[in-house]
């Protein structure tokens, strides 16, 4: 826990040390194994949860993770409106921070994960934005751990569309050094600051860092993560026919996975069947999607504990 008692907010992978984001994975497993010996650590602890987007696992992990720790906690949803159209963002931290102990975040712009965390007085925790999940990275890695003896060996490859839950895998891959190949279709990659962002933290690290559009260059690989293609909220048919054309030889499917060497297939969820990812392969035994689902619950645990023991 010591080297994570500087830790003031969680908002973005690239915020973390190597440190600091293995010592949140140990965490995680042990609140797993043993959640006796965490039952009480939110004990007289309140938790305020804004959701600007509709969530289930986001949602269920975080209240039911908080109530597994002895703390409280308060969901406030979309019937608030978007962040500073009611009031300003810096009022609505204010006023939470008189009240709660912890801000649980889900929104629509970093932007205001950013307000929220500077001028709330009590930890801001990023549950998601339009640039990064991770949350999600987190969990993701904790169940990467638990399925590799040692992670510095895994290749984990991203394929399909890039997006926040893409950007929050390639920093985090980058800064514990885990070699990461990010393939999406020409026009659909991260922006060039993130790109940048990772291929720096990956030269620091060690790790091999690979931004890539030919589906058949993707090499060898241990683990493959997908997410949807259309993301929610941009379901319009005619664009929605129009994306489904271009990232068809984008499925993750088994035969991609034979292709790979790949043992593993990862997917945040919801998923979009027979889209990003067939079936099959989705409900296989090589997919760990419902173990990575559960430790979200664990991961944010961790972060909740450190947070609060931290401030």
């Amino acid at each position: 826990m010591t080297t994570l008692m500087n830790l003031q907010h969680y908002l973005a992978d690239d915020q973390l040390s190597k440190v600091q984001i293995l010592d949140l994975i140990t965490l995680a497993r042990d609140i797993k194994q043993q959640p006796e010996n965490y039952s009480q650590a939110l004990a007289g602890k309140s938790v305020a949860m804004i959701f600007e987007k509709p969530s289930l696992r986001t949602h269920v992990s975080f209240d039911l993770g908080i109530n597994k720790l002895g703390g409280h906690a308060l969901y406030l949803g979309q019937q608030n409106g978007k962040l500073g159209e009611r009031e300003r963002v810096s009022d609505y931290a204010k006023n939470l921070s008189c009240y709660t102990d912890t801000i649980v975040a889900r929104v629509f712009s970093n932007e205001s994960i950013e307000q929220l965390a500077h001028h709330a007085s009590v930890p801001v925790i990023n549950a998601l934005c339009d640039l990064y999940h991770p949350c999600q990275a987190l969990a993701d890695f904790v169940t990467l751990a638990e399925n590799f003896a040692d992670l510095s060996q895994v290749k984990l490859a991203y394929v399909g569309d890039a997006n926040n839950v893409s950007n929050s895998l390639m920093l985090m891959a980058a800064t514990v050094g885990v070699d990461f190949t990010l393939v999406c279709p020409e026009g659909h990659g991260p922006a060039a600051d993130m790109l940048m962002k990772a291929k720096t933290l990956a030269k620091n690290s060690g790790a091999m860092f690979n931004s890539i559009s030919d589906i058949n260059a993707i090499g060898q690989q241990d683990v493959i993560y997908t997410d949807t293609w259309v993301s929610m909220g941009d379901e319009n048919p005619s664009q929605k026919a129009v994306i489904l054309e271009k990232f068809a030889s984008y499925q993750v499917n088994h035969q991609l996975m034979v292709a790979t060497g790949a043992s593993t297939v990862m997917h945040c969820q919801p998923a979009h069947l027979e889209e990003e990812i067939t079936t099959e392969l989705f409900d296989s035994d090589m997919s760990v999607v419902f173990q990575s689902a559960e430790n979200r619950m664990w991961a944010q645990n961790a972060v909740l504990v450190t947070l609060l023991a931290s401030n």
